[in-house]
Parts: C-alpha cells; structure tokens; sequence
C-alpha cells in the first residue's frame, strides 16, 4: 500500500502534499520537501522500528510507503476519522458495531483489513471515500 503525493513550488518554498491524509510539508528545496513529507508520514504512525519510504514518480508526483501497511492502514483510518471529528463511538455506531473496540482495533494496526472492509470503514469515517486503485511499477525509490 502507498499514499499518492505531489510536490510543486509556491514562492519560495516547494511544497509536498499527500492529498489522501489531508496533509501538506515544506522544504526550501525540492529534496528537501521530499524529506520533510518521510519525517512527517514517521510522526504521524510514531511506531519503532516502521520503515517509510518514498518513491518518486513523473511530473512531481510521488508515493508513501511503509514495510508495515498496517500503520498506513491505521494512519488512513485515524486521519480520516479524526477529519470527520467523529468519535470512535461514532464510527462503531455508524458501522453497527456494539463495542468501538472492533472499529478501534483497525485504527491500532492490530487487525488488518480486507480491501472490501477497509471500504466500508473508509465510508463509515468518510461516507464519501472511496477506494482507487492505481499501478505504482513506474515509480523508483527515491
């Protein structure tokens, strides 16, 4: 799993975004935005020993990744939770769930979903999300 990203120049700064996460960094430089969008991607999952990677594509687009997708998964759920300002209460609620436990286990990284439940967790936080899947070969470890 990879988080689609662009970075593009806005003055004097070059700018990184990962539209997926609603999240944007800066850099003065363009390598330098690269690096800023792996040290925030690394806050936000805030686990040892996870692994995240960048994978520079053509026309500045460029791609996330992780050696554990679960925390992208997790990270994925959260943001777009927390987007939504819902509850995990809400969201267990909202998927017919009696205990948010169940939802929050996802959220955790501690159960890993089919792509057919992240959807419907993806629409529980975002009812408007959808799921795109896209072939990244092209793209080189930056």
């Amino acid at each position: 799993m990879r988080f689609s990203g662009k970075v593009y120049k806005d003055g004097e700064f070059w700018l990184a975004e990962i539209p997926i996460l609603d999240a944007m960094t800066q850099g003065r430089t363009k390598k330098e935005a690269f690096e800023m969008a792996l040290d925030m991607i690394k806050a936000m999952i805030n686990k040892e020993g996870v692994e995240i990677d960048i994978y520079k594509g053509k026309n500045d687009g460029f791609e996330i990744a992780s050696s554990d997708s679960s925390c992208l998964v997790s990270l994925l759920l959260q943001r777009k939770r927390q987007i939504s300002g819902l509850s995990l209460s809400q969201v267990s609620k909202r998927l017919g769930l009696s205990s948010r436990n169940s939802y929050a286990r996802y959220e955790k990284g501690q159960a890993a979903p089919t792509i057919g439940k992240l959807g419907e967790l993806l629409r529980a936080v975002d009812p408007k999300a959808d799921i795109v899947i896209n072939d990244s070969n092209a793209l080189t470890k930056a």
